[in-house]
């Protein structure tokens, strides 16, 4: 009787959790049955007006049949009305109309759309979500959805944290990885349409005719996928490629020569998209190297783009190392340059005023230049969160940039209608978001499980920006796990939470910029060197002494940086009594025994988010393992594997912050709270070496 009870007990329990394969994370959220594996159906696809033959629908419909899909399809190419805007763009928008049996007519004025469509309409499916009666017309929120990809033409990866780089340039010619056109299907289910192929500290070399030739491979493996190649170049490349003694943007030569390679581009690549170029920024070439300004340097290579409708992302992330305040040079070098860039230039700017803190208010450039063409820079890749050691679920930090209110405008004044285009009618209308890629040549491309919902996650909100993060974080868990309501619920629930616990273990109420040397991984607020730049170094950011702690950036008292912000933020954020606590140390210096809205004061406040930081992270490990049923082993264990890390880090930063702060006041530990593990000394004294690719090589703490 019992070997029977446990009989069924099994049975049971096999039915609820079946027997899970072993997956290693390539096939990303594309789970679908490959041909080999299945029969293939016969499909009853019908094609008007559009070629079957057309390479993008030939990818539409292996796509269905690799699906399952088994209803019957109808393809319609439909025509627009013709749109004014300059450069002129594919027209992407989308409809899907099924009816109760499931037929789907699919209809765009363009193979791309009809692409998109299908892969909504299988969406719809991987999804378990009923494909009867789906009536909806889709348009992007931004015509330009571009990964920037941070690839040395060396093969690593400035900020990478996923092995090296996807695109192995010696290899190419003779060989092409089949990696590449994975990459591009990746990018195109989630509407992503532009890739940025290198580092923005960009060779020369990138230039040259043999690398070129190789880009052009890229560009061809691409185009049937909807997906556009860009590259970013160096300013001085007339003068170090090109052999020039200057490379002057007002110099005969140094245009003729930029015109002449923009000529020898487009020959390989007739739709390439364009530049990106980060110019007089750390060091980097520009034009201000020749008294000119970015406006010159980005309107010459407008110029030298327009005849073929390419364009220049001209980044705003500058900043002199003599500055009293590094988060307001942007403003400060571009502001007064407004409506004086060509209509084929958008400017490209970090989502934050420093560089891609954990948390920070909003870049105040946007809305502060209404004449000019703005994009938002994301970082989908987790420099200063953990690299891939951390589950940080990126799509609450980005919705948060996007619906800050600027006060810039008397009507939607946000960060999203600035970016998206739509503020900006009197120009050709140009949108674009970028994000810094997190893509490697690791099996599972991301480092981490979990950060491929952030590649995912970056081009479903940069298609729709009215998305949820809850709503992504369940179609990514749907399509990369199973679609099982409770495991869906909970694993949702914990990405929504590592926001605010990362703030809360790293740098809570508004600290900043106080990590560990040259790669950014965990803690080390007292970090400088002789010789090295001010703003390099924590110091600079937190401002620890006997009295208190925080960047004073009032207009009464500090840098001013509050007044580059409108009003009422400029009124709630200069005032020290009204300023949130979230940003509070961003803001103001604060006493350690000044209370705060919470009724604790600071060092208490301090050691209660530091605390409740460390024990969000030890819940995630616990939440992560009762999730097991539902989960292969290979992934199970190297998330569970990845959680640990990121608890001992929680408990890293923890100690190391407040054991330093001490020294500075001198005030006891709350009773209340934890004593810390680890000792100052030791912790000073302990660093995380870089690896061959230049990531942080991850070690346990043994002190």
């Amino acid at each position: 009787m019992v070997k029977k009870k446990f009989l069924v007990l099994c049975l049971f329990c096999l039915m609820d959790f079946p027997l899970l394969q072993a997956e290693d994370g390539s096939k990303l959220w594309l789970r679908t049955p490959s041909a080999n594996q299945c029969e293939p159906l016969e499909m009853d696809v019908v094609c008007k007006g559009v070629d079957k033959n057309h390479p993008t629908m030939k990818i539409a419909m292996r796509e269905l049949q690799e699906g399952g899909w088994s209803q019957r399809i109808e393809y319609k190419l439909v025509k627009r009305k013709s749109s004014k805007a300059k450069p002129p763009a594919v027209d992407e928008e989308y409809s899907i109309y099924t009816d109760a049996d499931g037929k789907a007519l699919l209809t765009s004025a363009s193979t791309q759309g009809l692409l998109y469509a299908t892969y909504d309409l299988l969406r719809h499916k991987a999804c378990g979500e009923p494909v009867e009666c789906i009536n909806k017309v889709e348009k992007p929120t931004y015509a330009l959805r571009v990964l920037n990809h941070w690839d040395n033409l060396n093969g690593t990866i400035e900020r990478g944290y996923a092995g090296n780089s996807l695109w192995k340039w010696e290899e190419m010619p003779q060989t092409i990885s089949p990696r590449y056109e994975q990459y591009a299907r990746a990018c195109a289910s989630v509407g992503i349409n532009a890739s940025v192929l290198n580092n923005v500290n960009a060779s020369p070399e990138m230039l040259a005719t043999a690398y070129l030739q190789k880009v052009k491979i890229l560009a061809d493996i691409f185009r049937p996928y909807g997906v556009k190649v860009y590259l970013c170049v160096n300013f001085a490349s007339p003068k170090e490629l090109g052999k020039l003694p200057t490379a002057d943007p007002m110099d005969e030569k140094v245009i003729a020569w930029w015109q002449d390679k923009a000529k020898e581009i487009y020959q390989l690549v007739p739709d390439f998209g364009g530049f990106l170029v980060k110019a007089n920024s750390e060091g980097k070439p520009g034009p201000c190297d020749y008294g000119r300004t970015h406006v010159d340097g980005a309107n010459m290579l407008a110029d030298a783009l327009r005849p073929y409708g390419g364009i220049v992302m001209w980044r705003s992330f500058v900043y002199k190392a003599a500055s009293e305040d590094r988060a307001m040079q942007a403003l400060l070098e571009f502001e007064s340059l407004d409506g004086r860039f060509r209509d084929n230039v958008i400017l490209q700017i970090k989502n934050g005023p420093v560089d891609f803190q954990p948390r920070e208010p909003f870049n105040p450039l946007f809305g502060r230049m209404p004449h000019t063409q703005q994009m938002v820079e994301f970082q989908i890749t987790q420099e200063y969160l953990g690299a891939s050691n951390h589950l940080f679920y990126q799509a609450p930090l980005w919705k948060e940039c996007l619906d800050a209110n600027t006060y810039c405008r008397q009507s939607d004044s946000s960060v999203k209608p600035t970016v998206a285009g739509i503020t900006a009618q009197r120009l050709h209308g140009l949108s674009a978001i970028a994000g810094v890629a997190n893509i490697g040549d690791d099996i599972n491309w991301c480092g981490h499980h979990f950060a491929q919902a952030n590649w995912y996650a970056f081009g479903r909100l940069a298609w729709n920006e009215q998305l949820t993060s809850e709503e992504i974080a369940k179609e990514w868990l749907k399509q990369t796990f199973t679609d099982n309501t409770d495991f869906v619920k909970s694993a949702s629930q914990l990405m929504l939470d590592t926001r605010e616990a990362l703030v809360n273990y790293m740098m809570p109420i508004g600290l900043h910029h106080i990590f560990a040397e040259v790669h950014h991984y965990g803690p080390a607020p007292w970090y400088t060197e002789k010789g090295m730049r001010a703003d390099w170094s924590p110091l600079y950011y937190h401002r620890s002494d006997s009295l208190g702690i925080g960047f004073d950036r009032t207009v009464a008292t500090g840098s001013g940086g509050t007044a580059q912000y409108a009003s009422p933020l400029f009124d709630m954020w200069e005032n020290r009594a009204t300023c949130p606590d979230e940003y509070l140390l961003w803001f103001h210096r604060v006493g350690w025994n000044e209370k705060l809205h919470s009724g604790r004061t600071l060092w208490h406040e301090l050691c209660h988010r530091y605390q409740t930081g460390l024990e969000q992270a030890r819940g995630f490990q616990k939440r992560w393992d009762a999730l097991q049923p539902y989960v292969d082993k290979e992934r199970f264990e190297h998330v569970q594997h990845k959680l640990k890390i990121q608890t001992h880090d929680a408990q890293w930063w923890k100690d190391a912050c407040l054991l330093y702060f001490q020294t500075f006041h001198h005030l006891p530990f709350p009773s209340d709270y934890e004593r810390p593990v680890y000792d100052l000394e030791q912790l000073m004294n302990f660093h995380i070496g870089l690896s061959l690719h230049g990531c942080p090589t991850r070690q346990q703490l043994r002190l």
